[in-house]
């Protein structure tokens, strides 16, 4: 039973080495489960690329290396166990369960996302509470929406760049590279941050490849109860274990029509799922004549990284 995730070092060292030539002010992300290949493996990658690198949470801390700063992306409700932390406020009350830590805080301002941030108007009374609270606020920080087009989020940056006083160091997220420049050359008095995760560590698909290993299969008729449901199978052919679940995060994808697809693929044709993956195995029905995987061989499996652990890291 195993969830490989092959990673082809030359292809994926050269984009990340790309972003970074294109990127003055690149603000390398490092949370959650580090994009599938694990924090501990991107903490060092990204250490080679700023002496900041954005995380998570407060809980994420751990994982930073000693000599690095570490920028908390998510506001938290209580101190960080680290002086040299900067930490997100996007309210009062963000600022007041800082009580008695003293350190750097950047000010997080609202966008389409509607998330996190603060609005135009109540830009005076958090930056009083920051200053009352003792603490050091360092820039800001805008999350715009994925949806939104590169164009949008451009003018986002801009309204924004024109509205700020006091510290001008911006960090932007979701901005291609031709926008995050145009950004900095209309606004050269502003210090621009670009964060990246996703672009960075996945920006290049064809150097990963995510596969589970097969682990039985036996035929079956049109007719016969299978799997913890007992579904019906739809007709003769092979029902196939593989070794990834719901333990891996595994799970139906929705199309854009609502419709639940398997995750599965094996000589580039989707797997008929069965039924949901279980907890460490996933049942797929293949029908007679269609190529079919052999115990020990491997299928691609279709899913997005950040909310999938993986069993083992191949480099090749």
């Amino acid at each position: 039973m195993t969830l490989r995730l092959s990673v082809y070092r030359a292809p994926w060292r050269a984009h990340i080495a790309e972003v970074a030539t294109q990127t003055p002010g690149l603000l390398p992300v490092v949370k959650g489960n580090g994009y599938g290949l694990g924090q501990a493996t991107l903490m060092p990658i990204a250490a080679e690329l700023s002496g900041t690198i954005a995380i998570g949470s407060v809980h994420e801390l751990a994982g930073v290396p000693g000599d690095v700063t570490p920028l908390v992306l998510t506001p938290a409700l209580l101190a960080p166990g680290r002086q040299d932390a900067i930490m997100t406020v996007g309210t009062v009350d963000h600022v007041r369960a800082l009580h008695g830590w003293s350190g750097r805080v950047v000010v997080k301002l609202r966008s389409s996302m509607h998330r996190y941030g603060t609005n135009p108007g109540d830009l005076d009374e958090l930056f009083a509470s920051v200053t009352a609270a003792g603490l050091d606020a360092v820039g800001y920080s805008l999350h715009s929406a994925t949806a939104a087009t590169d164009d949008e989020r451009l003018d986002e940056a801009t309204t924004w760049a024109e509205r700020l006083d006091g510290p001008r160091s911006i960090s932007v997220s979701h901005l291609g590279a031709a926008s995050y420049r145009r950004l900095a050359e209309a606004h050269p008095d502003v210090e621009w941050r670009l964060r990246a995760g996703t672009a960075l560590w996945h920006g290049d698909k064809s150097a990963l490849r995510l596969e589970a290993d097969v682990l039985d299969q036996h035929p079956v008729s049109a007719g016969d109860r299978v799997g913890y449901h007992q579904v019906h199978v739809p007709g003769d052919g092979v029902l196939v274990m593989i070794g990834a679940g719901a333990a891996h995060g595994v799970a139906p994808l929705v199309g854009q029509d609502g419709q639940f697809r398997s995750p599965f693929h094996f000589s580039r044709r989707r797997l008929h799922l069965i039924e949901p993956p279980h907890m460490h195995t996933s049942m797929v029905f293949i029908p007679t004549r269609s190529p079919t995987p052999s115990t020990g061989d491997w299928v691609d499996v279709q899913r997005p990284l950040i909310g999938t652990a993986i069993d083992q890291l191949d480099w090749r």
